[in-house]
């Protein structure tokens, strides 16, 4: 049931920010990223990525078209991000669960270049320079 993922960048101020909804990771759970994806995301100052599961989640469904969060602490890592959003978070999900998964990707992406993992909510605003 994968979907077709919506990849934009948009630059705002100069500020690059990049949107990649309902990413599929590799099936396999191998953390590999397409050129695509590393040239879209490429520097960008935020990328907002789907971060749906837990790897014991993404195990049983790894063909939704989603992926894990510390698929999407690797994506921003490889492409040189400076701050990575956590997005499309799994409806069964409650505030508990999301706030556990980004203190877990807050743990991963400490010992990469990101300045700053942020778990997205509805009128969350960032922002840049200053």
């Amino acid at each position: 049931m994968g979907q077709q993922a919506v990849d934009r960048v948009v630059v705002v101020g100069g500020a690059t920010v990049a949107y990649l909804s309902d990413h599929q990771m590799p099936q396999d759970g191998a953390h590999t990223v397409s050129d695509a994806v590393l040239e879209l995301c490429d520097g960008a100052d935020l990328v907002i990525h789907d971060a749906q599961y837990t790897a014991d989640e993404f195990a049983l469904k790894y063909y939704w078209g989603h992926c894990t969060v510390d698929y999407a602490v690797f994506v921003a890592q490889e492409a040189g991000a400076k701050r990575l959003a956590l997005f499309h978070h799994d409806p069964a999900h409650d505030d508990d669960a999301v706030d556990a998964l980004l203190v877990h990707a807050r743990d991963r992406a400490a010992t990469t270049g990101l300045s700053e993992v942020v778990a997205a909510y509805e009128g969350l605003t960032v922002s840049f320079g200053g």
